[in-house]
């Protein structure tokens, strides 16, 4: 599969340069698929905000993990935080027991979705009294 970037300034080359990537890709008396939507991909700025909370975060709320409060790190905080956005973690037996939480994966998320998820950690954040170190340097305060 073949992605694409179109916009105003490049329509026309782009647009011309799909068709010859259709026709290269077609064999004779098939069809195929084309699909066009919006680039909703969360945005570097987004990616450094949301790792400087998560890192804020892990540094500073402690969490009960196998029946102990320990300070997470942000990927597991990553993990908690974006299964209670989306308040429908599931649970799966881990390969040697215990649980693995199958949560939404970042990667996937829209820009709508980041900022949504960044917005739930800053209520998460004044909940647990995290004071936003790294959110400041990366806002510039």
């Amino acid at each position: 599969m073949r992605k694409f970037s179109v916009n105003r300034h490049n329509a026309i080359p782009a647009i011309q340069e799909i068709t010859r990537a259709i026709y290269a890709f077609m064999e004779p008396g098939t069809d195929c698929k084309v699909q066009v939507s919006q680039d909703n991909d969360r945005t570097p700025e987004q990616n450094r905000k949301l790792w400087a909370l998560l890192g804020d975060v892990s540094r500073q709320v402690k969490w009960q993990v196998d029946n102990n409060y320990v300070y997470m790190t942000p990927d597991d905080w990553k993990d908690v935080l974006t299964a209670g956005l989306k308040k429908n973690a599931r649970l799966a037996k881990g390969i040697e027991g215990g649980v693995v939480m199958l949560g939404c994966r970042t990667s996937k998320m829209s820009t709508k979705e980041l900022a949504e998820l960044i917005e739930f950690i800053y209520w998460f954040g004044s909940e647990n009294s995290v004071k936003w170190t790294e959110a400041q340097k990366y806002l510039g305060g």
